[in-house]
């Protein structure tokens, strides 16, 4: 495994992604590292939030999802090159997942509005997922609806080990505006919670 850690620097890509999201209007609040002991998977999770919702009530979560197998095999896709300059292989990825997160909402938007106004914000380049879950604290109760917004992209590792990020920079810009669009209706949606 640590032969495979010096053809990718998954932690190099981490901080350079945190880097992005700074560069792109984030505040970082968060990072954490978790190595699953049998199979050698890793999952790096970056919590961050617009600048402009320091206060709250939006954050996106960042996680990445490394596979050992996918990283061994890109490594002997390498050590097979007859020239250094020889382009990498492609092929070999790892999902990269962009989650928001907002507290329960009196006043939930339409879904089939929002999907469809995320959709263009988010474009070709980051495709967004929209679902709500309603939750009942008793049967008496009324509903409470969370939001459920995820966005799903896949991580070249040819284009880590050349380190070109450009889809993951035109993501997080993505990311921002679609944070904007959260935090700028958010106000109807929480009624009761920012007030």
């Amino acid at each position: 495994m640590s032969a495979a850690m010096a053809v990718i620097d998954v932690a190099g890509f981490i901080a350079d992604v945190k880097s992005q999201a700074i560069d792109s209007g984030f505040h970082v609040h968060d990072e954490r590292h978790f190595v699953e002991t049998y199979s050698l998977r890793q999952l790096w999770e970056v919590d961050l939030h617009p600048e402009e919702a320091c206060a709250g009530p939006i954050d996106l979560h960042l996680s990445l999802d490394v596979d050992p197998r996918a990283m061994l095999g890109f490594e002997d896709e390498v050590i097979k090159l007859d020239d250094l300059d020889d382009p990498p292989p492609h092929g070999f990825t790892f999902p990269l997942l962009f989650t928001w997160t907002l507290p329960p909402l009196p006043k939930p938007p339409d879904l089939l509005v929002l999907a469809t106004e995320l959709a263009g914000i988010g474009g070709m380049d980051l495709p967004l997922e929209v679902s709500a879950i309603d939750s009942f604290a008793s049967v008496t109760d009324a509903p409470e609806r969370s939001l459920s917004i995820v966005a799903k992209m896949t991580v070249d590792l040819a284009d880590v080990y050349m380190n070109q990020d450009e889809a993951v920079t035109t993501a997080l810009e993505r990311c921002k505006h679609v944070s904007l669009y959260l935090l700028e209706h958010a106000h109807q949606w929480l009624d009761d919670y920012l007030h």
